[in-house]
């Protein structure tokens, strides 16, 4: 399990990605770029930066790494809080990173349920205030993969450090353990911001002692071969990718998880 870190060259992968797919930015009219001014910073979780919402109710995932309807009430569960790249925006529901982490973990014999709570368009704002309904039933692990929109934004730094410090000691405090998932932003405002909004994820994880993934594109960010068109969402070999690099920092937390009682969750 990894405390804390940077991904080696995530600032130099996550440019490399902005000069690669600039040209389908313009073209798409993303929003981040060109109304961030008009965004007040009261108004983080409005006005969705991804061109689609997917639709807010968490999805249970069956056995077999699809959608499922009837969620198996008797198993404990991970969350994946997150945004489009959670959602598996492009991508079948089948492809999207939690339901490749539902497979892997019902072929290697782990009885947990998955739970895609990834939102487009949300900001670590929106994450938090939807978090008591993204954590009902038996959770284990929290897997949280917001802030990517905020850095699109150029949203305050110490807003996002705010909200996700609020989701990560509100799960705490309910026996949950967080795996948490590190971003990058954007270059467009400057090298301190950049740094900065780096900077957070990492020292989150050693304030509250959390697992940590340091760059959830770490390896597909910037391969147009890995991306749907819009050039900033993994497509399925790019989704195969980043579940492969969860599962390492992931699986030390399964058996721990596995054995927790289930009253110490808050299990509701």
């Amino acid at each position: 399990m990894e405390i804390a870190g940077r991904a080696p060259g995530g600032g130099v992968i996550w440019r490399a990605a902005v000069i690669a797919c600039g040209v389908a930015a313009v073209a798409l009219g993303l929003a981040a770029c060109s109304r961030q001014a008009a965004v007040p910073a009261d108004a983080r979780a409005a006005a969705p930066v991804d061109a689609v919402r997917e639709p807010a109710t968490p999805q249970p995932i069956d056995h077999s790494g699809a959608q499922s309807s009837t969620p198996a009430a008797s198993a404990p569960r991970i969350v994946f809080l997150g945004d489009s790249l959670t959602a598996g925006y492009g991508l079948e529901k089948s492809q999207a990173v939690p339901a490749l982490v539902q497979a892997r973990l019902t072929r290697e014999g782990y009885p947990f349920e998955v739970i895609n709570a990834g939102v487009s368009g949300d900001t670590s704002a929106g994450g938090l205030s939807r978090l008591d309904w993204s954590l009902a039933g038996d959770v284990r692990i929290l897997v949280l993969a917001l802030g990517a929109n905020d850095g699109l934004r150029g949203l305050p730094v110490t807003s996002m450090k705010r909200n996700l410090e609020e989701i990560i000691t509100r799960a705490q405090a309910r026996g949950i353990a967080v795996l948490l998932v590190g971003m990058e932003a954007l270059p467009n405002y400057g090298a301190a911001y950049t740094a900065e909004f780096r900077d957070t994820f990492p020292a989150l994880a050693k304030a509250h002692r959390l697992a940590l993934m340091p760059f959830y594109l770490d390896g597909v960010a910037g391969n147009p071969e890995l991306n749907i068109a819009d050039g900033m969402h993994p497509n399925p070999k790019g989704a195969v990718i980043v579940a492969d690099k969860l599962w390492p920092v992931l699986e030390p937390l399964l058996t721990a998880a596995a054995a927790t009682p289930a009253a110490a969750t808050g299990s509701r």
